[in-house]
């Protein structure tokens, strides 16, 4: 026996090992795949295992996430910092080897993968970054950024429709360094897939402008190799290699979905090492194994050192761009103190346009940044005016058109951000968050800064009507951990909640109105508290008025009614509920006192997220409802949205403080 396969049975070994003494996990893809794995690290993958965030490094991407035993056991026989007894901790807790790969748990995992069709996303932001990074600092005999994006799905991965998305995208942007490895195997988790998948995926990808290339058995090394070399020497497009596997070869339940989401069993797994004429004690590997993929791994290491040489011939050459680069790689963070013009506005203007001069002010002193939409950058204001769109023709352009896929646009986004060296907005209506969730709630459990802008924030869409007016979608978004929602009432608290996205590593939501607002003198950097003070009143208020965005201008006409009857108002704006919340207790008792039992909460959006801060004396002045098509301003007035109102409910809060 060869030594490669034995590192492949090694592979499947330990993975089902693994699997086993979890007593939970999926052997199936472990073992099945084992070989196009092995192949990828053994002959291809350039690495660096000493220094995994090497930033020339292929990426590579395991968008069948479950099968996340697979992706340990190589990092484990090729260098990484994974050990035998991570291995054993396999699911256990505190553990280096979570159920599903988890990005900045483990060296050598790129991003968090296992909802299915979201790691294939990343892969093409990865790619998409990679090509644009090396447009604008290669030259001729500098390829400083020159790296392939490999990423293992399987049948899963290609009935999502994340999957169409982003690879009809990648498709149509040609990215040619991107490769996907197809575990074919015909097996979900419900059986056989040929009564829900039975179209024929090469015609699919032909037809989306891949390369297509087929390898009939999983199991031949030889053939695999070939395929990958045929798929790395066509950068014009990228190539699906659609690999013909067994799930669960060798075992007693392969090709069934019995093998796909459970351990084999000790009586099964016994069977699968007599197949494979395994004598290894548990958790072990053969020495000429761990020899084999050690030599293959430290040979991969030339790879970076000779990238450094040709890096330090380059700062000699180009020593401007050899400082950009790395100011790309660090983060072109911006200085806000030499940005006062970021807080000018003047007149009356939507958020969404105020937002649209932030980011453009922005982008020209962060030459990182990319903007991306869904279709919409005319009416969400993002594009980044004379940058122009990036494209098979100008790899350069820093927007980008993502066409009408909010899914595989958020997901895109997080491998951009992942990827190094820039920082990534995207933007669509509000309404549509519900079909970017995924990707945002993968971009607060990864814990990176990616910037979504949505706009249209309210019923003040109007004429649209209900399936444009988002009701749910900011206390849906308030409830993810980990992750800033701003919704500003005019262009300084704009402006502030930009200043935190690109401060904070965290990922950050800025919800923006379509209709015109007042710019208010108070408002300003204060807002990046989450909640200050905007308006207040002589003395202690009677009554406190809290709201966001366009509700403010609520809040502070209610603040005048209520003065001109005698009634002491304060007017705060929590434009951040994350934000407010982190500040000190001394800090929100300033803001909001617990003596002052009546408030006012205004947002026209659900009521949900409000009474926390109502308290048991308060009044909510909120969606109960989805709303109608109509005019916005006959909308707010319908659903109750007037300063007359605000201060009517103040006074009745008011009543039930005082015990009347």
């Amino acid at each position: 026996m060869s030594v490669a396969k034995k590192s492949v049975d090694t592979i499947r070994i330990l993975s089902a090992e693994a699997i086993q003494k979890a007593n939970s996990g999926h052997p199936g893809i472990c073992i099945g795949a084992a070989p196009i794995g092995y192949e990828l690290f053994a002959d291809f993958l350039n690495f660096s295992y000493k220094n995994p965030r090497w930033d020339n490094r292929d990426r590579f991407v395991l968008s069948a996430g479950h099968g996340s035993m697979l992706l340990y056991t190589l990092l484990h026989l090729f260098g990484y910092d994974v050990t035998k007894e991570d291995l054993m901790n396999f699911r256990q807790l505190g553990s280096k080897t979570p159920g599903h790969p988890e990005y900045g748990k483990t060296d050598g995992v790129e991003t968090s993968t296992g909802p299915l069709g979201q790691g294939l996303g990343n892969a093409v932001g990865f790619a998409v970054a990679e090509a644009h990074l090396s447009a604008i600092f290669n030259r001729p005999d500098f390829p400083v950024v020159d790296h392939f994006t490999y990423v293992l799905c399987g049948d899963g991965c290609l009935e999502e429709g994340m999957g169409y998305e982003a690879c009809s995208f990648a498709g149509t942007q040609k990215l040619g360094k991107l490769i996907l490895l197809y575990d074919k195997n015909n097996i979900t988790i419900e059986g056989k897939i040929n009564s829900t998948f039975s179209e024929d995926p090469a015609t699919r990808f032909a037809a989306q402008g891949w390369q297509v290339i087929r390898v009939s058995d999983a199991n031949n090394l030889s053939a695999l190799k070939a395929a990958i070399n045929r798929a790395k020497s066509d950068l014009t497009r990228p190539s699906i290699i659609i690999c013909r596997s067994v799930i669960g070869y060798g075992s007693p339940l392969a090709d069934t979905a019995d093998v796909h989401g459970a351990p084999l069993g000790e009586e099964n797994l016994q069977k699968t090492k007599e197949f494979f004429n395994w004598t290894e004690e548990p958790f072990c590997a053969p020495e000429d194994v761990k020899r084999h993929c050690m030599a293959l791994a430290d040979a991969k290491l030339a790879k970076e050192r000779e990238w450094n040489e040709l890096f330090a011939k380059y700062e000699r050459e180009y020593p401007d761009l050899a400082e950009k680069y790395q100011k790309f790689m660090s983060g072109c963070d911006p200085d806000f103190n030499e940005m006062p013009e970021l807080f000018n506005f003047r007149s009356d203007e939507a958020t969404r346009v105020s937002g649209g001069k932030i980011l453009n002010r922005l982008a020209n002193v962060m030459p990182n940044l990319m903007s991306g939409s869904a279709d919409l950058a005319p009416s969400t204001k993002t594009e980044l005016k004379g940058k122009g769109y990036f494209s098979p023709d100008n790899r350069e352009g820093c927007n980008i058109h993502f066409g009408i896929r909010e899914h595989a646009m958020s997901a895109i986004c997080n491998g951009i951000q992942l990827h190094g060296g820039l920082r990534i907005v995207c933007s669509t209506f509000f309404s549509f968050s519900d079909y970017m969730k995924g990707g945002i709630r993968m971009s607060a459990l990864m814990d990176i800064p990616v910037t979504y802008v949505m706009t249209h924030d309210s019923i003040g869409v109007g004429e649209d009507g209900p399936t444009h007016q988002p009701v749910e979608h900011l206390i849906a978004l308030r409830a993810i951990p980990n992750i800033k929602v701003f919704r500003p009432c005019d262009g300084k608290e704009t402006a502030a909640a930009y200043m935190s996205a690109f401060t904070n590593s965290s990922p950050t939501v800025i919800v923006l109105s379509r209709q015109n607002l007042p710019q208010y003198a108070t408002s300003g950097l204060t807002a990046m508290t989450g909640g200050y003070i905007l308006s207040d009143c002589e003395g202690t208020p009677d009554v406190l008025l809290i709201g966001t965005g366009s509700e403010i201008e609520l809040c502070t006409g209610a603040q005048e009614i209520l003065a001109n009857e005698g009634i002491r108002a304060r007017v705060v704006s929590i434009p951040c509920m994350e934000e407010f919340e982190k500040q000190t207790e001394e800090y929100r008792e300033h803001v909001l006192p617990s003596s002052v039992k009546a408030r006012v909460c205004v947002e026209a959006g659900s009521h949900m997220s409000w009474y926390k801060y109502s308290g048991d004396n308060g009044e909510v002045v909120a969606m109960h409802s989805f709303g109608i098509s109509a005019p916005a301003g006959v909308l707010f007035e319908h659903f109750g949205f007037t300063k007359e109102n605000v201060a009517q409910k103040a006074k009745l809060s008011l009543s039930k403080a005082r015990g009347y």
